[in-house]
């Protein structure tokens, strides 16, 4: 990863503007994606229980030395989906970061919220964002978490008041979850401290396709999507 030591939205060490490769922000928040969700033992990175790494440890490895504290504050307040949590370790005063959601490797204790049916914030019906290449597969089987430690929900469509994270922009097609009647199955469902809806599915990891409510084609235009 290059970024030159000064000023921000600098052009490439090699010379010229990047064009449509991902600027130094961007490749910042790609890489602490993949540390803190899934990577960071890999890394040689200690990783607490909570999920939290050392900010300094993070900046001292080899793929992060050209980055700064800065850039590590800049992208975290400004990340869109709010992908991550700084925080001083309350014994040390030493700065930590972690990721709010999607790990592929077990963490304790992420501050997580149940999801309360009697709740003021109860959504009944939740959205899970995927691709119509998908749809076959999903319509059958149901949802996986996959390498996950949970299924990403969102309470609503990208760009709906709210709603922060929880499916990619460029997804075209979206499938409702039934929450309220997976929770009486016995299907737990989380708050992330983002806004993401989360849950581990059923014992194999699974929402079943009786927990869909409806499903929608959004591109290249709106359409009802049947479930049978």
């Amino acid at each position: 990863m290059d970024r030159q030591s000064s000023g921000r939205g600098r052009r490439d060490r090699r010379g010229g503007n990047r064009g449509k490769e991902d600027s130094p922000d961007v490749r910042l928040s790609k890489s602490m994606t993949y540390v803190l969700r899934h990577g960071a033992s890999k890394m040689g990175l200690h990783m607490n229980p909570d999920g939290f790494i050392f900010v300094d440890d993070l900046l001292s490895h080899p793929q992060f030395r050209s980055f700064s504290l800065e850039d590590v504050e800049s992208v975290v307040a400004n990340n869109d989906k709010q992908r991550f949590k700084l925080r001083s370790h309350p014994e040390t005063g030493r700065l930590q970061i972690r990721a709010n959601q999607g790990h592929s490797v077990q963490v304790a204790d992420l501050e997580l919220r149940a999801v309360d049916p009697e709740a003021p914030d109860f959504t009944q019906e939740a959205i899970h964002g995927s691709y119509l290449t998908h749809w076959a597969a999903i319509r059958s089987q149901g949802l996986s978490r996959m390498g996950r430690t949970h299924i990403h929900l969102a309470s609503g469509l990208p760009g709906a008041q709210g709603v922060i994270s929880g499916m990619r922009k460029n997804c075209d097609l979206v499938i409702y979850i039934d929450v309220l009647k997976a929770i009486s199955d016995g299907i737990p469902f989380f708050w992330s401290e983002n806004g993401v809806l989360l849950t581990p599915g059923d014992s194999e990891g699974k929402l079943a396709p009786c927990y869909f409510s409806r499903a929608m084609q959004l591109k290249p235009s709106q359409c009802e999507l049947k479930l049978e």
